[in-house]
């Protein structure tokens, strides 16, 4: 392959991740609100996610469900463009050198579009620990952008009241415009650590994904399209069964209160251990799944058709 058709090919990834992040946006965002509430909050305010819902619509409307919404629009879109460009250059990378086999033939998934024509048994495909590589490694290159978006997200997602007036923060240009001013970019940039080692486990999500698209390929008469979809959905389930806690306290973390100028209270989590034990000491280990419920409800469909849009663009595009 030349350099410029590998270039080539990196763009399309980047460029399919935009309309991933969009098909996410529009299917997942309500789901997410109520699973921010229910993470950030304890049962004296919502008993469980059916009552978060109806309370949050009963005092703020549907809009209320897209409280926090402008960030990941904006913000979804570059996460998904960098995220899922990045996982198709970092599994070429891998496929040339650590898996590196004697003829490549890597691609941006298992079984997407091939830039060889050779006949199955010759080709080397990227194996699923090297995607579950992959995923972990676009994981942490994401989150440097992840981690300001969904800050941000979530401390206007926790503003209760139905009056911007009575709302610390105006919309997403104003808190972080307030968050600079008193804390700087150490404080729009509050949950990075939180936020790595949450996205760490990309490693179950892209190595689940390869497992089901291989297993479904093989063993269904499924379209692409199908196989993409349900192999998305499924192995987002995987992602969350096995990633759900540690997000839980990243919520818990950057929902703490940041002090200072900001009147917003008192720091309450000076670091990550101390977070994780007050979840516990709260509520147990249910600490840990609350707010599951939803999270996994939302995981199946917006993980799916943004996947199906990510597939399908990449084989769309020339």
């Amino acid at each position: 392959m030349t350099e410029k058709q590998e270039s080539h090919s990196n763009y399309k990834g980047f460029v399919a991740g935009v309309f991933s992040g969009i098909a996410k946006l529009s299917v997942g965002h309500p789901f997410d609100t109520i699973k921010v509430r229910l993470q950030t909050s304890n049962s004296a305010r919502f008993s469980g996610p059916l009552q978060c819902l109806l309370q949050t619509i009963r005092k703020e409307g549907v809009p209320g469900l897209y409280k926090g919404a402008t960030p990941p629009l904006v913000g979804w879109m570059f996460m998904d463009s960098i995220m899922l460009g990045s996982l198709t250059f970092y599994r070429r990378i891998l496929h040339e050198t650590l898996f590196n086999p004697h003829r490549m033939a890597a691609s941006p998934s298992s079984f997407a579009e091939r830039d060889l024509h050779l006949p199955d048994s010759k080709i080397h495909k990227l194996p699923t620990l090297g995607h579950a590589m992959a995923g972990v490694m676009a994981g942490a290159t994401v989150s440097f952008i992840a981690a300001p978006v969904e800050h941000i997200k979530a401390r206007l997602q926790i503003q209760y009241s139905s009056k911007k007036s009575e709302r610390l923060y105006k919309g997403p240009i104003d808190c972080v415009s307030k968050i600079y001013k008193y804390h700087g970019i150490p404080g729009v940039y509050h949950g990075l650590s939180a936020t790595l080692l949450f996205r760490s486990f990309f490693f179950f999500w892209w190595g689940s994904y390869d497992v089901f698209t291989r297993l479904l390929t093989e063993k269904t008469a499924l379209s692409t399209p199908a196989v993409n979809f349900w192999a998305g959905g499924l192995s987002a389930q995987v992602f969350w069964i096995t990633s759900y806690p540690s997000d839980v306290i990243k919520q818990r973390i950057m929902t703490d209160p940041l002090a200072g100028g900001l009147n917003d209270g008192a720091r309450r989590f000076p670091d990550w251990k101390t977070a994780a034990r007050t979840v516990y000491a709260e509520n147990g280990w249910r600490g840990y799944w609350r707010g599951f419920l939803p999270c996994f409800l939302r995981a199946f469909p917006a993980n799916a058709v943004a996947l199906v849009a990510f597939e399908g663009v990449m084989r769309a595009l020339p």
